[in-house]
């Protein structure tokens, strides 16, 4: 017998990763997916390489920063990054790396600071990342340091879009408002309703959840089929009615570049003056809608959205929140799922308000937010539970062996018409029911696009059998 330390070709752990990315790819035409991509050592790796360095990455919204040294620590895929408001007004996307021996020069969430000093020796950055002073300079160096050399990198391209800052660790990708396409599109149906637009109404609720990004971004893009299931408590506490029924009044929109969305027809399900979201008059009678165009304002009045993911990860929700004291709060979150490891992510949840409201209103968003969609939220525990289910699946030894595939075959032989809408006049794609896997399809075709290494702009159309 010869003894070898290579791992037989068949061992299911040993899998190569461009092997497994074609085997993906072909069993994705079969509207399957293999299961280990959700909890897989190199595909991670392929992941932070291949997608969270080479795209436009949410970071955070304007209104965090205010006001001049205003910062927060945020996270692009595994890399910390500071986004400052320095003296000028700019907006700067750091990181938080120091350039002597790589220690994170800031350690807090937030705060204002004109500066940002390494605790290791000493190295200090102004707040646009500039290094402007070294301990002991004369000693150890003789002469400055210079800054073009030394300061903090810096991410090579930044843009605030309407409030929402996005940034990019690499200069090779398409202008933002092209790779948003149809999806900003959307986001300006949600957000600028108002002239003077949303505000975070705190700083993010964050915690872990031992589940992978990409199962919490493809449920967030407009999976409608689970709500009679996995949250059928919310129906048998009366908090919510005719569950059952959500993807008979589901409304999906895939556009290019895996940004996806899923609304529901309220007008047809509740009522003809239910527009808007179900927003209250003294809401409605504050909004300016003039800026939209006519398909626009269709979707809000009759269809508008209630989940959706801007690739790669950053995803929508805008519901009515049942409260005991009074009428339903309208509740809005954006919230990132930060990958943190193989099978695991930190939850961030940004509840925002409209800019107009005071207090009092802006709270009681807020509260039915939580309610909703906090760590302790009905639907996010219901949510979280689900999606760890899957990552535990996908680690499975048995389950690796047997080379599990799931099933996105939803649609393929009913009787529901699912097809692409023919008198849609919006960007992208657009379905008059929530049957089907399209969204999802649509989110995980991005991903593979970008992990074999094509192009960062697709073609905004679900590949394989699902189109």
């Amino acid at each position: 017998m010869t003894l070898t330390n290579e791992p037989p070709s068949s061992a299911p752990f040993s899998t190569p990763l461009d092997v497994l990315l074609d085997r993906v790819e072909q069993d994705m035409q079969e509207d399957l997916v293999p299961a280990e991509i959700f909890n897989n050592d190199d595909v991670f790796r392929a992941e932070m390489e291949r997608i969270f360095t080479n795209t436009w990455v949410f970071v955070a919204h304007e209104s965090e920063i205010p006001k001049a040294g205003d910062f927060v620590q945020r996270r692009i895929g595994l890399d910390p990054v500071i986004v400052t408001r320095d003296g000028k007004g700019g907006i700067n996307v750091l990181s938080n790396y120091c350039r002597h021996r790589g220690t994170q020069v800031c350690q807090t969430d937030a705060g204002n600071s004109r500066f940002f000093t390494c605790p290791y020796h000493g190295w200090t950055y102004a707040n646009d990342g500039r290094l402007v002073g070294t301990p002991l300079m004369n000693r150890a160096y003789g002469e400055p340091l210079d800054p073009n050399q030394w300061s903090l990198k810096r991410a090579p391209r930044v843009e605030n879009r309407k409030g929402f800052v996005f940034a990019s660790l690499s200069d090779d990708v398409p202008e933002l408002e092209e790779w948003l396409g149809g999806g900003a599109w959307m986001l300006d149906l949600i957000t600028q309703l108002h002239p003077d637009g949303m505000r975070v109404a705190g700083p993010p609720e964050r915690y872990t959840v031992n589940g992978d990004w990409k199962t919490a971004g493809e449920n967030f893009a407009g999976d409608v089929y689970h709500l009679p299931t996995l949250h059928f408590s919310v129906q048998e506490v009366d908090l919510i009615q005719g569950i059952q029924g959500t993807c008979e009044i589901g409304r999906t929109y895939e556009f290019e570049n895996g940004h996806t969305f899923i609304g529901h027809a309220w007008t047809e399900a509740i009522h003809p003056g239910f527009t808007l979201w179900g927003y209250p008059d003294e809401y409605k009678e504050r909004f300016d809608l003039s800026g939209l165009d006519e398909t626009q304002r269709f979707v809000v009045d009759h269809q508008p959205p209630t989940v959706g993911t801007i690739f790669p990860n950053l995803s929508f929700i805008r519901i009515f929140s049942p409260l005991p004291d009074g009428p339903p709060a309208v509740m809005t979150s954006f919230r990132q799922w930060q990958p943190v490891a193989p099978g695991k992510l930190e939850l961030w949840n940004w509840q925002f308000v409209w800019n107009f409201q005071d207090e009092e209103s802006a709270q009681r968003d807020y509260v039915g937010g939580q309610y909703c969609f906090g760590s302790a939220g009905l639907y996010e525990q219901d949510d979280t539970v689900a999606w760890e289910g899957v990552a535990r699946a996908a680690a499975s030894p048995w389950m690796r062996k047997e080379r599990l595939k799931f099933n996105y075959q939803q649609g393929r032989n009913s009787p529901v018409d699912d097809a692409p809408d023919p008198d849609w006049r919006g960007p992208g794609v657009h379905r008059n029911s929530g049957y089907g896997e399209h969204v999802q399809f649509n989110f995980l075709c991005q991903w593979l696009r970008m992990m074999k290494g094509e192009s960062a702009t697709g073609n905004g159309t679900t590949e394989g059998t699902q189109a």
